[in-house]
C-alpha cells in the first residue's frame, strides 16, 4: 500500500520516502483522516506501531506556513529522552526547516526557555510539568494553539504528570486534542475525561508480534492496587489442595517481608522466603531445600540482587509484582520440555504498559481472569476503619456524631478464576 492513501502533500511524500517510510502503518490509515478533519482522537497502539510518526506527519501539514507570535502545536511527553525522540522525528520530516521546532524540558533553564518561546516557534514538545511552569509566567501563550496532543499518555499518568496536562489542555480550548497511548485504563481516562470532546474518537491496532517461544499457561489479574494484590494472594493461596508448590516473585526484599508477614502463620513452615532479611523468619537460603520439603508450600522471592534461580519442577509461578526488566519474567515463563506450569501475574493499571511489552514479546496474550467473588477491593485512598469503644457510645449517646465508613468501594465478581485454573491444570495433567 502506498503513502498516497494517507493524502500528504508532495514535501512530505518525498520526506517519508527518502527517510525510508515505504509503506504506511496501519494507525497512520486509521487516524490520519480524522486529524486532519479536525477530530479529537484517542489512537491507541503497541510501541513501534508509528504514533509518533502519525502525529508528525499531522502537525506538519495542518500547520500554514505563516508566521505567528505564539506557538500553533503543542505536544506533551513523559520525559527529556522522548522530547529528544520527537525532536529527530520532526527533523527528518520537517524538509527545509518549514517550521520553527522547540524542545523543553527540565535540562534547560527556565529563563532561556522564556527566551526561546519569545523569539518564536510554531511547534513546542514538552514535559507537561515545565510546559505548565512557563504557561505560568506568561511566557508560554496557549491561545494560538491548533493542535494539542499527548503523546504516551500512558506513561504520563505512571509519572503523576496529569494535573499540568489537564491545565494546560483546558487553557488551550480552541484547539483539537489529539491522545496517543499504549493503552487505556481508569486512570488515564480521569486525566483526559475533561478536556477531550464527547465526540472524541478512539481508534486502537492491535499488533501482536509473532510468537518467539513456546510460554506455559499465562493468567492475568487485574487489580486496582497492591493492598488487593495481598488480598487476592492470600485468598488464591487459601486453596492449599491445589497450590500445593507456589514462588511468588516481588521486587525488594522489604516488599518480600511485607508480604510474607501478610500471611496468617498458622504453620510457620507454611510460607517461607528466600534469603530473609531478618534472621528470625522462616526461610531457605537455597531453593532445593524448599523443593524437598513437602510442608513448605509458598516460597516469596525477591527480585533485587537475585542471581538465576532454577524453579522446575514448581508448578506455580506468581508474579506479584512486574519486574523492572520483561526479560525477567519472560525467562521463567519459557516452556522447559513437556513440564506444565500455571504462570500467574497480578497488574495494576499502571503496570499494564509492561504486560503489553511483555504479551509483545512473547507474541501472545495472557488470559485475563475474573476476579473472585469474595475479593475485598481495597479502596487507596481509604483508612482503616476504627472500632467502636465504650467511648464511642457514650459520645453518641450525647449526640456526638460517629458514622460507620460505607462499604460503598467493595466489590462483587465472578468467582471463577480458580475453578477455571484449576480444571485447565488439571485437564492438562490428565487428572480427573
Amino acid at each position: 500500500m502506498s503513502l498516497d492513501k494517507l493524502k500528504l502533500s508532495k514535501p512530505l511524500v518525498a520526506a517519508m520516502t527518502e527517510a525510508g517510510f515505504l509503506t504506511p502503518k496501519e494507525i497512520q490509515l486509521k487516524t490520519m483522516s480524522r486529524i486532519l478533519g479536525g477530530q479529537d482522537v484517542i489512537a491507541v497502539g503497541p510501541e513501534g506501531s508509528g504514533k509518533t510518526t502519525t502525529y508528525v506527519l499531522a502537525t506538519l501539514m495542518k500547520l500554514k506556513y505563516a508566521f505567528e507570535e505564539a506557538p500553533r502545536a503543542l505536544i506533551l511527553v513523559p520525559d527529556a529522552e522522548h522530547v529528544d525522540h520527537v525532536l529527530e522525528q520532526f527533523k527528518l520530516l520537517n524538509r527545509n526547516n518549514t517550521f520553527r521546532i522547540l524542545g523543553i524540558d527540565s535540562r534547560g533553564a527556565v529563563d532561556t526557555q522564556m527566551n526561546e518561546i519569545t523569539d518564536g516557534c510554531d511547534i513546542i514538545v514538552a514535559v507537561p510539568d515545565r510546559a505548565r511552569a512557563l504557561y505560568l509566567k506568561l511566557a508560554l501563550n496557549t491561545n494560538k494553539i491548533q493542535l494539542f496532543i499527548v503523546d504516551n499518555a500512558e506513561l504520563i499518568v505512571k509519572k503523576g504528570l496529569q494535573l499540568p496536562v489537564v491545565e494546560l489542555a483546558n487553557s488551550a480550548y480552541k484547539a483539537q486534542h489529539v491522545v496517543f497511548t499504549e493503552l487505556i485504563h481508569e486512570k488515564l481516562n480521569l486525566m483526559i475525561s475533561p478536556f477531550m470532546k464527547d465526540s472524541t474518537t478512539t481508534i486502537e491496532v492491535d499488533e501482536i508480534g509473532e510468537k518467539q517461544a513456546e510460554v506455559y499457561q499465562q493468567m492475568l489479574y487485574q487489580v486496582p492496587n497492591f493492598r488487593t494484590k495481598l488480598n487476592l494472594l492470600t485468598l488464591l493461596m487459601n486453596d492449599m489442595e491445589f497450590f500445593d508448590k507456589v514462588v511468588v516473585f516481588v521486587n525488594t526484599r522489604l516488599t518480600a517481608q511485607t508480604v510474607y508477614k501478610n500471611f496468617n502463620h498458622t504453620n510457620e513452615e507454611e510460607f517461607t522466603i528466600y534469603r530473609s532479611l531478618f534472621f528470625d523468619d522462616k526461610g531457605y537460603d537455597d531453593i532445593e531445600d524448599f523443593k524437598a520439603n513437602p510442608k513448605s508450600r509458598v516460597l516469596i522471592v525477591a527480585n533485587e540482587n537475585l542471581e538465576d534461580l532454577d524453579i522446575q519442577g514448581i508448578p506455580f509461578i506468581i508474579h506479584l509484582e512486574l519486574p523492572e526488566q520483561k526479560e525477567t519474567l519472560i525467562q521463567r515463563i519459557v516452556k522447559q520440555g513437556d513440564e506444565e506450569v500455571v504462570a500467574i501475574t497480578f497488574s495494576t493499571d499502571i503496570e499494564l504498559i509492561e504486560v503489553k511489552k511483555i504479551e509483545q514479546a512473547i507474541g501472545q496474550r495472557m488470559d485475563v481472569m475474573e476476579l473472585p467473588e469474595d475479593l475485598k477491593i481495597v479502596d487507596a485512598a481509604s483508612k482503616p476503619k476504627k472500632k467502636k469503644t465504650e467511648e464511642d457510645e457514650d459520645a453518641s449517646e450525647r449526640g456526638a456524631a460517629f458514622h460507620e465508613k460505607k462499604a460503598s468501594n467493595l466489590k462483587n465478581y465472578n468467582y471463577s478464576a480458580g475453578t477455571k485454573a484449576k480444571m485447565t491444570y488439571k485437564n492438562k495433567k490428565g487428572l480427573s
